[in-house]
């Protein structure tokens, strides 16, 4: 009975390992094969050059490529719709054409092309100092530093305080301004993507303070409660020093007091009547 059992048992085992060996085999037939049979191919329409912000597409800026892969979310693939649009975000060449880096139609080309609705452009003329040395690019977030304020009573009133948090770097580059004799200077001119309020704190700042960039990383969203500093605390006064009054000459001798009246009695004398003064 044992034998005829394990008789049985081995026949299963032998016939389930021979299906197994011929399924393996089939599927890796049909993985090699498909593997050789060539994908369908799709025509995908591409930037033919680096395409930068604010550029307005033309006829030779797209040029169509055969692809495997179709058209990702969002990317176009009709010419017609991409023609004369303008480039609101950098497009690298054999890149697809996405919505999201497109102007709406209309809006034209340019920097206005890149304003948001709701959005303001202001141009902030600064130097490498202010810039932080050429290292504020489009896209990058900054704060705005302002140092001013009364300077009657001394470098005591100048204040300083962060008026603007997390603006928006729309564009930084140099445009050619000329000197008082004629000769052409670069300027650097930066402009950032402001609220019309905002606007209107920055037009202000910039003609009667001294602006500063100030860096920050485009994670960091979050706007902090300062307090602003002065002169006077940079030092570690409490307050600005009061005006001094000058002393009076030495020489000058104080004014006496007047002398008391000295007392008096009346004296009658039939019916006159007159006063006397004690000594």
């Amino acid at each position: 009975m044992n034998r005829r059992l394990g008789s049985v048992f081995l026949f299963a085992l032998l016939v389930s390992a021979g299906a197994s060996f011929l399924v393996y085999h089939f599927v890796v037939a049909q993985v090699e094969a498909a593997s050789r049979r060539p994908l369908p191919k799709r025509k995908l329409l591409v930037a033919a050059t680096a395409l930068p912000a604010g550029h307005l597409i033309q006829d030779s800026d797209l040029r169509w490529i055969s692809s495997v892969s179709s058209a990702s979310d969002g990317s176009i693939n009709d010419m017609q719709q991409v023609i004369g649009r303008g480039v609101i975000a950098m497009i690298y060449p054999n890149e697809p054409i996405a919505e999201g880096r497109l102007a709406p139609r209309g809006a034209g080309a340019g920097l206005a092309s890149m304003i948001p609705v709701g959005k303001r452009a202001v141009a902030l003329k600064i130097d490498e100092v202010v810039g932080l040395a050429g290292f504020v690019v489009p896209g990058m977030r900054v704060d705005v530093l302002v140092s001013g304020g009364n300077t009657e009573s001394g470098r005591n009133g100048v204040l300083s305080r962060t008026v603007l948090q997390n603006i928006e770097v729309l564009s930084a580059g140099q445009k050619i301004e000329k000197t008082a004799d004629g000769k052409p200077q670069d300027a650097q001119v930066v402009n950032l993507l402001v609220t019309p309020d905002q606007a209107e704190v920055l037009s202000l700042a910039s003609s009667e303070a001294k602006v500063q960039l100030v860096l920050r990383n485009p994670l960091d969203t979050k706007e902090e409660k300062t307090h602003g500093t002065s002169v006077a605390a940079l030092f570690g006064l409490s307050e600005a020093p009061k005006p001094i009054v000058s002393a009076a000459p030495a020489h000058t001798a104080a004014p006496k007091p007047a002398p008391a009246p000295a007392p008096t009695v009346e004296v009658f004398s039939g019916t006159k009547r007159s006063e006397q003064a004690l000594n």
